[in-house]
């Protein structure tokens, strides 16, 4: 049986179910992808970084940051995440405004990427529980 609301054993949404995960990581890359792309003038104007590489940071981590939301059906895509929050902290060191906004957004994407776990690992036992009680004759 497959459809909506089912999940494998391991906790890996069925097709067609949707990932809380993914959902909320996606968000979050979303949002962060704004602030990114905003951080490119702050870095020209009050940072006096050369426009070549303001563009090519702020810019660049914006791209990625939305490459990477549509990227999340695999898992090493968590990881990147990991790495482009780490960027944006570092960012701090040229626009110092960033370390707060890094920090957010760090626990923000850690917050979503647990909780997701927790989600999906909550819905694969209540699946596996609810196929237990059904039995195999009702298969």
């Amino acid at each position: 049986m497959s459809g909506t609301g089912e999940l494998r054993p391991d906790g890996v949404p069925r097709a067609g179910e949707r990932s809380p995960r993914r959902g909320m990581c996606a968000a979050v890359l979303s949002l962060q992808a704004i602030t990114l792309g905003l951080t490119t003038p702050v870095m020209i104007t009050l940072s006096d970084v050369p426009t070549g590489a303001a563009l090519a940071v702020g810019l660049g981590l914006t791209v990625v940051c939305i490459l990477l939301a549509g990227m999340l059906r695999r898992e090493w895509a968590y990881g990147v995440g990991y790495l482009v929050q780490g960027a944006a902290v570092g960012l701090g060191f040229v626009v110092t405004t960033m370390f707060f906004l890094g920090a957010v957004f760090a626990a923000l994407w850690t917050t979503a990427d647990l909780l997701g776990r927790k989600i999906e690992r909550e819905r694969a036992a209540a699946w596996a529980a609810y196929e237990a009680q059904r039995g195999p004759s009702e298969a």
